[in-house]
């Protein structure tokens, strides 16, 4: 049963439902007073219904039960933040993060998303990382849970780029039901590249390339390099 409430409280926040969700992880804990999960995400529904005071109260619950709880520490920080009148770092107030450049920013849909729980305590703003690995690219949180991955063709862009020496910044920049979206940033270009954009204006993404290390510096690549597949 307890399980069953967990989803229709995840399901009530991925889908902004903030009262739906409220009511949900209230049902969880009368039963578990303890449950970090539900607490988090009680606070997070009173933080969206601008009930900072109870959101804070819970939270610092959370942390007294578990002082290393990497959510609740970042809620604890955002409320202050609020209280002092200071603008919400992960709020439209940090809308120029996604300024987008020709050539250096992408704004991608992740696809085959992970685990509901995860999704639900993203917010607008968040940093993520971008994890390469075997034939694909998947965008985790700082804790290193699974959000969900970059298209196949950007992927092996982006690795080959990497592989190179480019740098790239990763932030959420809109959470719905069954769908996020991540502003990518190219934030540190490879001299070897540096006549070469990180993202195609066209629609396909992927340009394949030969590294440079494979090559002598002579041959160093330039965008005459690149081709489309």
């Amino acid at each position: 049963m307890d399980s069953e409430l967990a989803q229709k409280a995840i399901t009530a926040a991925i889908s902004g439902n903030w009262k739906d969700a409220i009511k949900y992880n209230k049902l969880i804990l009368s039963k578990n007073p303890k449950d970090v999960d539900a607490l988090n995400r009680l606070a997070k529904a009173y933080c969206e219904e601008d009930s900072i005071d109870k959101a804070k109260k819970l939270s610092q619950k959370v942390v007294a039960i578990d002082p290393f709880n990497s959510i609740a520490q970042k809620a604890l920080k955002k409320y202050r933040k609020i209280r002092n009148g200071e603008n919400d770092p992960s709020g439209p107030a940090r809308a120029e993060m996604f300024i987008e450049e020709s050539g250096k920013t992408k704004i991608v849909k992740l696809l085959n998303l992970g685990a509901e729980d995860v999704i639900a305590n993203l917010d607008y703003g968040d940093e993520v990382q971008i994890s390469p690995h075997g034939h694909r690219v998947s965008i985790v949180t700082k804790n290193s849970k699974y959000i969900g991955r970059l298209p196949d063709d950007l992927s092996s862009r982006l690795k080959k780029l990497i592989a190179c020496g480019n740098c790239y910044q990763a932030i959420v920049k809109s959470i719905e039901p069954k769908e996020v979206t991540i502003f990518i940033r190219e934030t540190k270009r490879a001299e070897d590249l540096a006549d070469v954009a990180s993202f195609s204006t066209e629609k396909i993404d992927y340009i394949s390339f030969t590294p440079p290390q494979l090559v002598s510096s002579k041959d160093s690549p330039s965008s005459s390099d690149f081709t489309e597949d």
